[in-house]
C-alpha cells in the first residue's frame, strides 16, 4: 500500500491503527442506540413520549460536548496516550452500564459516559496520529481514524441485524416487551461494544507517547528515543530540530482565553467554522433518519433495514479509496470535489422530493451523496484540523474544534424534524445544498493546501 521510504513503517501503522480504535468505538456507541431503539423504548415506556424518545437518542451529545470540552486541557497536562486509555475506559462503562440497569434514568446517564468517550476519542485519535505520522504519509494515516469510524458504524448496523430477530408485522407492544428482543436483545447490542473497548484498553499501554508532546514538555530525550525508532537517527534529528524551534517561538501556557486572541483566534475560528461546515453539509441527517428517508422512497421496513447496511458498505469503501487519493490529490480539492458534488445532488434529491418521484433512483441519490462524504468531507475534516494548528496549541484548539463539530451535529440533528415540517423534505436538502456550496467557496479562497507538509511548515504558512 505505502512504500517505506526509510520509515519503520510497520511501527508506524501499527501505533496509528490502535489510536484509530478510539474512532471505531466512537462510531459504534454513535449508532448502537439505532437499532436498539424500537426495543429499549417499549421495556422503558417511553414508546409514546416524544421528548423521552429525543432525550434517550440525544443524551449521548451532552457527554460528546463534555468530552471534547476538557480534551485539550487533559491533552495538554496529561499527554496523547493517557486520555486515549481514559476514553477506553469510559467505553466500557458505558457498554456494561447501559446494557445491564433496568432504570432509565441510569441507562441515560451510561449513555452520556459514552458520550463523555465518544468527545474524547473523536478530539485525541486523530490528533496523537496526525503527531506521530510522517508528512508524506500524514493525510492516509490520520484516515484511518475517519475509517476507524466507518467500520464502527457499519460493525453498529450489521451487529444490530445480527441479533434483533425478526419483528411480526402487528405485533404488540406487550409482545415486543416480552420477546428476546424486548428483554435481552437490545442489551446485548450495547454488551457487544464490550469486546474492542477492552482492546482498545489493553493496546493503549503499548504504543508511546506523542514526541510533540514530550517535546513541550522538556522530555527531549524521550522524545528523539521515539522519533528514532519512527525513522531512525536522520529522521529524529530532522523532525526534533523542527520541533524544537517551532516550540522556541511560544512558550506561554496555554489558556482558553490565548486560544482566541492573535493569531491563534483566526485558527481557531477556521476549525471551528469547518466543523460547522462539514457537519452542516446534512449527510448525518441521512444516517439519523435513513430509515424514514427510505420509507418515504416507498420501500418497506426490511428494504429499508437492508439500504442501510448498504449505506454503511459505502460508506467503507470510499473511505478506503479516500485513504489511497488524500495524499496524492490534496485536502483542499477533496474538499471542494465534495461541497460542489453535494450541492448539486441535494438540488436532484430535492426535486424528487418535490415532485413527489419515489422508487430506485432516489435510493441512488441518496448512496451517491454518502459515497461523496466518504471520499471527501468525512475525512479531510479530520486530517486539516489536525494539521493546521500550532504545536503549542494543538491539543486545546483541537478541543475546541471537537466540541463545535458536536455543538453543530446536536443542531443539525433536532433542527431537521423542525425545517422538515416548515420547509418540507425538498427545501431541507435546498437549504444544506446551499451551505454546502458557502463551504465551496470558503474552503476555495480561505485554506491553503497542506499535503506533503511538516507539521511545523505548515505552522509557519498560517502563521503568514
Amino acid at each position: 500500500m505505502i512504500k517505506s521510504d526509510g520509515l519503520n513503517f510497520k511501527y508506524i501503522l501499527t501505533i496509528s491503527m490502535i489510536s484509530a480504535l478510539g474512532g471505531l468505538l466512537f462510531g459504534y456507541d454513535w449508532v448502537v442506540i439505532g437499532g436498539a431503539k424500537p426495543f429499549y423504548e417499549r421495556y422503558f415506556e417511553i414508546s409514546d413520549i416524544p421528548t423521552l424518545q429525543g432525550w434517550a437518542m440525544g443524551s449521548a451529545l451532552i457527554g460528546c460536548v463534555f468530552g471534547a470540552m476538557v480534551a485539550g486541557k487533559i491533552t495538554e497536562r496529561f499527554g496523547r496516550k493517557k486520555p486515549l486509555g481514559l476514553a477506553a475506559l469510559l467505553f466500557i462503562i458505558s457498554a456494561g452500564g447501559t446494557g445491564w440497569f433496568s432504570a432509565f434514568n441510569l441507562f441515560i446517564i451510561f449513555r452520556i459516559i459514552g458520550g463523555i468517550g465518544i468527545g474524547l476519542a473523536s478530539t485525541i485519535s486523530p490528533l496523537y496520529i496526525a503527531e506521530v505520522a510522517p508528512s508524506n504519509y500524514r493525510g492516509r494515516l490520520v484516515s484511518l481514524n475517519q475509517l476507524a469510524i466507518v467500520v464502527g458504524i457499519l460493525a453498529a448496523q450489521i451487529i444490530n441485524f445480527l441479533i434483533a430477530d425478526i419483528v411480526a408485522e402487528g405485533m404488540s407492544n406487550i409482545d415486543i416487551v416480552n420477546s428476546w428482543n424486548g428483554q435481552i436483545g437490545w442489551r446485548w447490542m450495547f454488551w457487544a461494544e464490550l469486546v474492542p473497548a477492552t482492546l482498545f484498553f489493553v493496546l493503549i499501554f503499548i504504543i508511546p507517547e506523542s514526541p510533540r508532546w514530550l517535546s513541550s514538555h522538556n522530555k527531549i530525550d524521550e522524545s528523539k528515543k521515539i522519533l528514532v525508532d519512527i525513522g531512525g537517527q536522520n529522521y529524529a534529528q530532522k523532525v526534533q530540530q523542527q520541533i524544537t524551534e517551532t516550540l522556541k517561538i511560544t512558550t506561554e501556557n496555554v489558556s482558553f482565553k490565548s486560544l482566541f486572541t492573535g493569531k491563534n483566534r483566526k485558527l481557531v475560528s477556521i476549525g471551528i467554522i469547518l466543523a460547522f461546515l462539514q457537519q452542516w453539509c446534512g449527510i448525518n441527517v441521512v444516517f439519523n433518519y435513513a430509515e424514514e428517508i427510505f420509507a418515504n422512497a416507498g420501500y418497506g421496513v426490511s428494504d429499508a433495514l437492508f439500504f442501510i447496511i448498504l449505506t454503511g458498505v459505502v460508506n467503507l469503501v470510499f473511505t478506503l479509496i479516500a485513504m489511497q487519493v488524500i495524499d496524492k490529490w490534496g485536502r483542499k480539492k477533496l474538499w471542494l470535489l465534495g461541497a460542489l458534488g453535494l450541492s448539486l445532488l441535494y438540488v436532484l434529491i430535492g426535486l424528487f422530493y418535490f415532485f413527489d418521484f419515489q422508487g430506485f433512483f432516489l435510493v441512488v441519490l441518496v448512496v451517491v451523496a454518502i459515497a461523496i462524504y466518504a471520499l471527501t468531507l468525512a475525512p479531510v475534516f479530520w486530517v486539516l484540523v489536525s494539521e493546521i494548528f500550532p504545536n503549542r496549541i494543538r491539543g486545546a484548539a483541537l478541543s475546541v474544534t471537537t466540541t463545535a463539530l458536536w455543538t453543530a451535529c446536536f443542531l443539525l440533528t433536532y433542527s431537521f424534524p423542525t425545517l422538515n415540517d416548515m420547509l418540507g423534505a425538498y427545501g431541507t436538502f435546498w437549504v444544506y445544498g446551499v451551505i454546502c456550496l458557502i463551504s465551496y467557496f470558503y474552503v476555495k479562497f480561505k485554506i491553503p493546501e497542506t499535503k506533503n507538509k511538516t507539521l511545523e511548515e505548515l505552522e509557519a504558512i498560517f502563521d503568514k
